[in-house]
């Protein structure tokens, strides 16, 4: 059985707040992987204020281990709004990299991203930081490409979106989850039983999370071994398998028209007291 986690951070973010934009070192993590028997792992970078660089110090070591190492690429929604096509075209085809991280604690995603995911048929893994209702709209307007909510929709432990999450996983076949931070096991366990284990994927993020703690997470569901080949690896390896590697169409995309929407949601049916920001 090929084990591969799919959610982990590598390199120096260029940040003083936390570890998450400070640094990612996986020199130790990587021997946790390798005692718990993980075979592969999916990188993308740690929180930066230029992800272009950022990419190139993880495409540097994805092309240097490919046998240990697959790669997504990092983009901020407003920074790096009007030139995704030319990101992902520039990490795909230099560092072989076979999908998008998007994080809400950055920006809100766009449709630039959902497009250019759809141009290359590569699945974004989108960190919603507990807000669920954009999920539903993601999967409508773009039934095409493949969605990956990781812990459950909510790091921070949120139970009630990670519970919002569930009947997404059941009802649409581009939405998935990872199992990297999710403590609440009971609504791990619903998941799984609910929309099965095609829907999961395995993951730590690392290097913060120990990958042993996160992989007996999985051990500890009783799934049959199919269940556990699908969730251990495979549901991955499907997920990227279908990338578009050749004939790509000229992209021409009106970003300025999106980038307000990333800041806020304008319900014109909400005091302005009220709006999310």
């Amino acid at each position: 059985m090929q084990i591969i986690d799919c959610h982990c951070h590598y390199g120096q973010g260029d940040g003083l707040i936390g570890p998450w934009d400070t640094r990612a070192s996986i020199k130790k993590f990587m021997q946790w992987s390798k005692e718990a028997g993980i075979h592969k792992t999916n990188l993308f970078s740690a929180f930066h204020s230029n992800y272009t660089w950022a990419n190139e110090q993880v495409g540097k070591m994805v092309k240097q281990h490919p046998n240990l190492f697959f790669g997504f690429s990092f983009i901020h929604p407003e920074r790096d709004a009007g030139r995704v096509f030319q990101m992902i075209k520039r990490d795909f085809e230099e560092f072989q990299f076979r999908g998008i991280k998007v994080h809400r604690h950055d920006a809100r995603i766009t449709r630039e991203i959902c497009e250019v995911a759809k141009i290359f048929k590569i699945p974004v893994l989108y960190d919603v930081v507990g807000e669920t209702s954009v999920i539903e709209l993601l999967a409508t307007e773009y039934p095409t490409v493949n969605f990956i909510i990781p812990h459950l929709g909510s790091f921070a432990d949120d139970w009630r979106a990670q519970l919002n999450l569930i009947p997404m996983l059941e009802r649409y076949g581009n939405i998935y989850t990872d199992t990297s931070g999710i403590r609440r096991f009971d609504l791990l366990a619903m998941a799984v039983e609910r929309a099965g284990a095609s829907k999961i994927l395995f993951g730590t993020d690392g290097p913060w999370l120990h990958p042993s703690v996160e992989l007996e997470k999985i051990f500890a569901l009783k799934l049959t071994l199919q269940e556990e080949e699908l969730v251990l690896g495979k549901n991955f390896l499907q997920l990227i398998s279908n990338a578009q590697r050749q004939n790509m169409p000229k992209f021409v995309f009106d970003y300025r028209k999106n980038t307000a929407l990333s800041r806020q949601i304008n319900d014109p049916w909400l005091p302005q007291s009220e709006v999310l920001l």
